[in-house]
C-alpha cells in the first residue's frame, strides 16, 4: 500500500537526485567533452553524430525541469529511451557491472527504471508546476 503522506517526498527525492545527475552529465558533455567531442563519441558507437549534442541538451534541460518539478512525467518519459539507448549502445558490451571497464549496463538501466517510476508518480512535493497552475484565490 502506498503511504499518501510520504509518497510525494519519495518523488521529490527521485526528482532532485536524477535531475542533478542529468544536469551534471549534460554539462560534462558540454564543457568537458564539448559538443563536437560528444558528437564524435556517438558516431564512434555507430549512431548519428547529431544524437550526441541532442542528448546533451535533453540532459541539461531535463535535469533542470526535474529539479524544478516542471513536466516531470513528460520529461521522465523522454529520458527513459535516452537511458535505454545508453544502456544498449554505449554500455551493453561492457557487461552488467557499472564498475567494469567502460561501465556496464546496470546503472543506465536503473536510471531508466527510476525515470519510469517518476512517470507513474508524477511531480511530488515542492514542484514548481503545481504552484504555477494553482488557481488565483479571490
Amino acid at each position: 500500500m502506498i503511504d499518501q503522506k510520504t509518497a510525494p517526498y519519495a518523488a521529490l527525492v527521485l526528482r532532485l537526485t536524477t535531475g542533478a545527475l542529468f544536469l551534471v552529465h549534460g554539462l560534462t558533455k558540454l564543457f568537458v567533452f564539448t559538443p563536437a567531442g560528444t558528437a564524435g563519441f556517438f558516431g564512434s558507437l555507430g549512431l548519428p553524430e547529431w544524437l550526441g549534442p541532442l542528448t546533451m541538451v535533453v540532459e541539461i534541460l531535463g535535469g533542470i525541469a526535474l529539479i524544478l518539478g516542471v513536466g516531470t512525467r513528460v520529461v521522465s518519459a523522454v529520458l527513459v529511451p535516452v537511458l535505454l539507448g545508453a544502456a544498449f549502445t554505449a554500455h551493453w558490451a561492457n557487461g552488467f557491472g557499472f564498475s567494469n571497464a567502460g561501465g556496464g549496463w546496470e546503472y543506465p538501466m536503473m536510471w531508466a527504471a527510476v525515470q519510469a517510476s517518476l512517470v507513474l508518480l508524477g511531480d511530488g512535493a515542492y514542484a514548481l508546476k503545481p504552484v504555477l497552475l494553482r488557481p488565483a484565490q479571490a
